[in-house]
């Protein structure tokens, strides 16, 4: 029974979609939460919640595991509270050493590091080995996300048939991608955001999809926007 309603959430979604765009065709845009500067970014953007790791070079005081507020902020000795949110790791670690270097020290040496994302999750669902809701610690790939639930189940999944649901312009916006044409090189392997919903689709797929087109109810929950 646990095992079923990934399978109906999967199928709900994939028989919602309207209008999907395929792989091949128009890429799909990235998501509203995504602004321009995340998307020229090459690291992480932290986010409220996120678990951070900040290292000071020789001074232990500072050198602790911090969680970003709700308002985006982290509280460190002798810097007290400094914006985080929006920044990248090594972006947030020349914060750090100016504040510290302003005061304190004359060339501190500041590493942050992600050790645990919240605010950037993907839900992965459907014919993977390990279905479930994972964080993204970087830029991620769509053959990377389906490789954090283990990857697609050898028995059930139809890799050539893969969607990624994602909120785009306020509506909800879907594309198909084939992962054997990624893999081989044949296709583009597009960026995966936080918030994506990845269903890698099952063998007998269009019987499966007919059979939960009439659940209008689940459809109908899942297609509203976040």
């Amino acid at each position: 029974m646990r095992r079923r309603l990934p399978s109906l959430v999967a199928a709900a979604l994939i028989a919602s979609a309207a209008s999907p765009a395929f792989a091949g065709g128009p890429p799909l845009p990235p998501p509203d939460t995504v602004t321009r500067a995340s998307l020229a970014a090459v690291d992480y953007r932290i986010g409220p919640q996120d678990t951070l790791d900040i290292n000071v070079s020789q001074v232990p005081d500072l050198t602790r595991t911090v969680q970003v507020d709700t308002s985006g902020r982290v509280l460190l000795p002798m810097v007290g509270q400094m914006p985080a949110a929006g920044r990248t790791p090594a972006e947030l670690s020349d914060d750090i050493a100016t504040a510290l270097k302003a005061k304190y020290m004359k060339d501190p040496q500041v590493v942050v590091t992600v050790k645990e994302a919240q605010s950037q999750r993907v839900t992965i669902d459907g014919a993977v080995n390990a279905p479930g809701v994972y964080p993204l610690t970087g830029p991620t790939t769509l053959i990377q996300a389906v490789s954090l639930a283990k990857g697609p189940d050898p028995k059930l999944a139809n890799v050539k048939r893969v969607a990624v649901f994602r909120q785009v312009g306020g509506e909800r916006r879907s594309a198909f991608y084939d992962l054997s044409q990624i893999r081989s090189g044949k296709a583009q392997d597009p960026q995966v955001y936080g918030n994506d919903i990845i269903v890698v689709d099952t063998s007998g797929g269009k019987s499966f999809i007919q059979n939960f087109q009439g659940v209008s109810g689940l459809v109908g929950m899942l297609i509203r926007p976040f």
